[in-house]
C-alpha cells in the first residue's frame, strides 16, 4: 500500500488573531514607527490625545496596505489593470516604474 498526501487549505494558518496576517503586522509596525514622532511632538505640547489619534491613523493605514487588495471594477482604468492586486505590491511596482523614469522595456523575440 502506498501513502498519499491529502491536500488541505493552509491559507489562514499564517494569521494571528484571525484578522492580522504577518505581513499586515509588519506594515502596521512600520507605520507606527513613522507616526511615533508625531506622538512625541504632541505629547510634549500636552496634547497626548491628538498624538494617539495620529498614531492610530498611521496604524490603520499600515494595516490596510498590508491586508487589502485593489478592487476589480471596469468603471475606472486603474482598477481594470490592477484589480485584485495587493496594495503593497502595487506601490512597489509604482516605485520601480518611477525609478526607471516611466519607461517600460519590452523584449521582442527574434527569429
Amino acid at each position: 500500500m502506498a501513502t498519499h498526501m491529502i491536500p488541505r487549505n493552509t491559507k489562514g494558518e499564517g494569521r494571528i488573531l484571525y484578522i492580522f496576517s504577518t505581513k499586515a503586522i509588519i506594515y502596521m509596525a512600520i507605520s507606527l514607527v513613522i507616526g511615533l514622532p508625531f506622538y512625541l511632538i504632541f505629547s510634549t505640547l500636552k496634547i497626548k490625545s491628538v498624538g494617539i489619534g495620529i498614531l492610530v491613523f498611521f496604524a490603520l493605514i499600515g494595516f490596510s496596505v498590508g491586508t487589502f487588495k485593489i478592487p476589480e471594477s471596469n468603471q475606472f482604468e486603474i482598477t481594470k489593470k490592477a484589480g485584485g492586486l495587493n496594495i503593497d505590491e502595487a506601490v512597489i511596482r509604482l516605485i520601480k516604474f518611477k525609478q526607471k523614469k516611466n519607461r517600460i522595456y519590452i523584449y521582442k523575440g527574434g527569429k
